[in-house]
């Protein structure tokens, strides 16, 4: 499985069978290049501008924007409900968070998670092998929160996602704090390759935007 960053919380991931998912696709008020990408499936978490421009991608993909089971082109998806703040969603709305399986693996889309899970919901949930959590505050959980939130799913894999870089157009915080919690190791490409061996410990892996 690859999983590519294309800015903010949109990434592609790709299957060995080469089916392709993408999440949470901006408009271009964001700061970074439009993700002009062919996919199969795209999910989006919540219905901000900056997570559900769908309008710029290509194929003949299928829209997952609910909570549910789904089974499309044989991966399985849980779209689970959570809000965007810490207030049951009378701030920010609500947001889901998306558990794809992809390869043998579990990867998780936290969205713009912005609350430490519930026992309800990270049951939900479950463990994952690959987590992609926002860390940049402000719209939603922070570097501490995001630590929490890594250990309650047992997530091996780590990406982080949703924090200010020198594209991006508003404020968020980076993503240093958040570094100083796990060993981590920053990548010079926008992609990372998932390997059975990657998953016997916790790890940090930083993707550079192109």
């Amino acid at each position: 499985m690859r999983i590519k960053w294309l800015g903010h919380a949109c990434f592609k991931i790709s299957s060995k069978s080469g089916i392709r998912i993408v999440t949470d696709p901006f408009d271009d008020n964001v700061g970074y290049k439009l993700p002009k990408v062919s996919c199969d499936i795209v999910t989006t978490s919540h219905n901000h501008y900056d997570h559900n421009f769908i309008d710029c991608l290509s194929g003949d993909f299928t829209v997952v924007n609910k909570v549910g089971n789904f089974y499309i082109k044989d991966i399985a998806i849980r779209g689970v409900h959570t809000y965007h703040d810490e207030e049951q969603g009378a701030k920010r709305g609500d947001n889901i968070v998306y558990v794809f399986e992809v390869d043998g693996k579990r990867v998780c889309h936290l969205g713009d998670l912005g609350h430490r899970l519930t026992k309800a919901q990270i049951e939900m949930i479950g463990d994952v092998d690959v987590l992609l959590v926002p860390v940049g505050g402000i719209y939603t959980i922070d570097a501490e929160a995001a630590k929490d939130v890594c250990e309650s799913l047992n997530a091996k894999v780590i990406i982080p996602m949703h924090y200010k870089t020198k594209a991006l157009k508003f404020e968020l915080n980076p993503v240093d704090k958040f570094l100083e919690y796990y060993p981590h190791t920053k990548l010079d490409k926008s992609f990372i390759e998932i390997t059975d061996d990657m998953l016997k410990e916790r790890h940090v892996y930083v993707l550079h935007y192109e």
